[in-house]
């Protein structure tokens, strides 16, 4: 029960963290057009940007891993 209370608060919170990231970019570039292209490698984030998108991906995988493990353990 709390591994599935854990998975749903690090994916929310993930996709939360990863969003924030954006926006922090969007507001310091006001590059719109590199958020909505994101296939495209043309966002220059800096080192704080970088670090809080990578830590909501990683919440994000985490909380899959955690929903992959209770799906074969249960």
């Amino acid at each position: 029960m709390y591994l599935a209370m854990l998975e749903q608060f690090l994916f929310w919170g993930g996709l939360l963290v990863f969003l924030v990231s954006l926006a922090m970019y969007a507001g310091r570039t006001k590059d719109y057009k590199s958020l909505v292209e994101f296939w495209k490698p043309t966002m220059e984030m800096t080192r704080r940007e970088f670090n809080v998108n990578r830590a909501g991906l990683s919440m994000m995988i985490v909380a899959v891993v955690i929903r992959i493990a209770l799906f074969v353990l249960y």
